[in-house]
Order: C-alpha cells, then structure tokens, then sequence
C-alpha cells in the first residue's frame, strides 16, 4: 500500500520534524508512505473573502497536480467524519482489501481547502472541532496511520 500525504505549508520546527521521521520509520515495514509538502501561497494577513478564495484556488490547484487518478482521497476537514483510531484502521483495511493501494490524505493550509478538492476528495476526514496548525496536523496524522497499521494486524502499540 502506498498512503501519500499532501499537506500545504513548510514543516519549519524540529521537534515536529524528528516525530513525523520517527512514525515514517515505524510506518516502513507496514506501507510506502511519503511526504509531499506544497508551499502556502503568500498572502496579507487581512483578506476579503473574494481573495481568500484565490489563495485556496491557488492551493488546491497545486494539491490535485499531486493526486494521482486512481487515488483514493481523504481530505483532512473540520466538518469532515470523526472516526476512532479503530474505525481509521478498519477504512485503511477495507480499501486495501477492495484494491484501492495508494491512498492520499490531505491537510490544507492555513486557509483551508478549495472547492475543487473537496470534491475530488472521497473521504472528508476530522480529528475533531478543534483547529489544529496544520504542521502539527502532519505529525498527529502519521502517528495515527501508524497506530491504524498496529490496529489492523493485532500488534500491541508501543506508547
């Protein structure tokens, strides 16, 4: 299984760098998973809604010249479904299990996601009602994946 994650913005603090290394070396064993980090879109802090829209247009332009088109789509969203780690595990299970080998998460930037990858998204996904920095987003992400793969082959999770 390939399990691709998009994220927009620069990974800049290292604490947050050595985790997600650290999950990816765990996750090897289990699943090809890379990292494809997008650059935000410079933008002023104060903008209209008018040109808000451009900047996430902007992004998601970039986020779907990613997406390969048999990729399986899960957009990381804050009105998306909240699942346990046992039902990540069970969604994980059943795509391999129904063919679908690369799967793609998203997590947008700081504005959010354009209109155009929610709808190539086949899964909306959220980790809560909470606003997470989508840096810190890409670390809970792959910890998550890493306890899914555990989850699903009824290995004991190393805390």
């Amino acid at each position: 299984m390939h399990i691709q994650i998009v994220a927009v913005g620069k990974l800049k603090e290292k604490y947050l760098t050595m985790g997600i290394a650290e999950y990816l070396k765990r996750l090897g064993p289990y699943a090809k998973v890379t990292i494809t980090e997008l650059p935000d879109e410079k933008a002023p802090d104060t903008m209209s809604p008018a040109e808000e829209e451009q900047v996430k247009g902007r992004e998601g332009e970039r986020i779907l010249a990613q997406i390969k088109p048999d990729a399986h789509v899960i957009a990381m969203a804050i009105e998306g479904q909240m699942w346990s780690s046992d039902e990540l595990a069970q969604q994980l299970d059943r795509l391999a299990t129904y063919g679908k080998s690369h799967i793609v998460f998203v997590i947008g930037g700081s504005n959010g996601l354009s209109p155009a990858v929610y709808k190539r998204a086949d899964q909306l996904l959220s980790f809560g009602k909470i606003t997470y920095p989508h840096q810190l987003m890409r670390l809970v992400l792959v910890e998550q994946v890493y306890r899914a793969f555990k989850i699903v082959r009824g290995e004991p999770y190393h805390k």
